[in-house]
């Protein structure tokens, strides 16, 4: 006699039985795990922040009707918004390609102040030049961060050292160098009050989209982010990438260049960030000054965690964490604020983003298992 029962059983299954689920039915409830833990996340995060809110005698229902208003609510705020997000797309890449071979690196501010302040002063020394001397300037910034971040993946290749506090120590490193050639050797003699490089020709200032008031910027961190999940998701250095970084020594075993892949992706994400830091004086500032630290490569890491590190689900989140940075100003004049209290929103959220991590893969409603029924066969 045949028995057939109905019963919920592993993905992979047992001897005897057959899966009665379509056979992409794992990989749909792992997408949409990495959907809904952030999103989840998020909400915690603002709702732990309306809590503050509260505490200190002020409306959320205000205080979010004010950061929809300045960051999405017209025309003008949403060019606002989308000018903010082009450093924080490729701020936020920098963080996640090392994240995808396991190594978590938060010093993308460093190679931002560097690379905006290596690209201001090949501006300066290069007028005259077109095209050619921005194209110039992006190399030289790209250069400039990947040295940067590619040194932190040498440090852990070679001496073990850690790759979060490499990443963390060199970016207060970088500050300080940026702020000491800044005020001394490549300082524009012109600029008393604000120490900064020589002011960028016109040709060197990068233009704004026709029909838009944001500039080339945002187009530039959304290539980068399409080319980044490109490598990661369709080739075989990405894939490589993706065994380095959920087992090294099973990498080893198979003979992959663990070293190489590390030092490469690093030194990728800092050449991201440099470039983050090349546009912001070309599109921005106009020189490399103290405004080019402006915190975008700590607010990175919170997109890269918040977009479980995959580089297309960094361009909506950037988007979203520009929108609450453009209305930092208004919530100060109307709710008497201080302008950090958008930093104290942040902070809840990477909070929120944090304890989540710990959850993947241990609630049920996630796991494969609690939705696929098989039947057993006859033997």
């Amino acid at each position: 006699m045949t028995v057939k029962t109905s019963k919920i059983v592993s993905n992979v299954g047992r001897a005897g039985t057959k899966s009665t689920a379509p056979p992409n039915i794992g990989a749909l409830i792992r997408r949409s795990e990495a959907i809904m833990l952030p999103l989840a996340a998020l909400l915690v995060g603002l709702i732990g922040f309306s809590i503050f809110l509260l505490m200190l005698g002020k409306s959320p229902l205000a205080f979010y009707g004010y950061v929809y208003q300045a960051g999405f609510g017209s025309v003008f705020s949403w060019e606002n918004t989308l000018s903010r997000t082009a450093p924080l797309l490729l701020a936020a890449l920098c963080v996640a390609l090392p994240a995808r071979l396991g190594l978590v690196v938060i010093g993308g501010e460093g190679a931002i102040v560097l690379g905006g302040l290596t690209a201001g002063v090949v501006g300066a020394l290069l007028p005259g030049l077109g095209l050619f001397g921005m194209i110039l300037m992006g190399l030289a910034g790209a250069v400039a961060g990947g040295l940067w971040i590619g040194a932190v993946g040498w440090l852990r290749t070679k001496r073990g050292v850690n790759e979060t506090i490499a990443s963390l120590l060199m970016a207060y490193i970088a500050i300080a160098l940026f702020n000491h050639f800044v005020e001394s050797v490549f300082r524009d003699p012109a600029s008393l009050n604000k120490p900064s490089t020589a002011p960028l020709e016109a040709a060197y200032r990068l233009g704004e989209i026709p029909g838009f008031s944001v500039h080339w910027g945002l187009i530039i961190g959304i290539i980068a982010c399409v080319i980044s999940w490109i490598l990661i998701d369709r080739t075989t250095w990405g894939f490589a990438a993706r065994i380095v970084g959920g087992n090294v020594r099973a990498a080893q075993i198979q003979g992959l260049p663990t070293g190489l892949l590390i030092v490469g992706f690093t030194a990728l994400a800092g050449a991201f960030a440099g470039i983050a830091g090349m546009i912001e004086v070309s599109a921005v500032h106009g020189s490399a000054n103290a405004a080019l630290i402006a915190g975008y490569g700590y607010t990175g890491i919170l997109i890269a965690f918040l977009a479980r590190h995959n580089p297309l689900a960094i361009i909506p989140v950037a988007i979203l964490l520009a929108g609450f940075e453009a209305s930092s100003g208004l919530v100060q004049r109307r709710l008497d604020l201080p302008d950090a209290t958008i930093l104290v929103l942040q902070g809840f959220v990477f909070v929120a983003i944090l304890l989540s991590e710990s959850l993947v893969g241990r609630i049920d409603l996630f796991k494969p298992e609690t939705w696929i029924r098989t039947k057993e066969e006859p033997s």
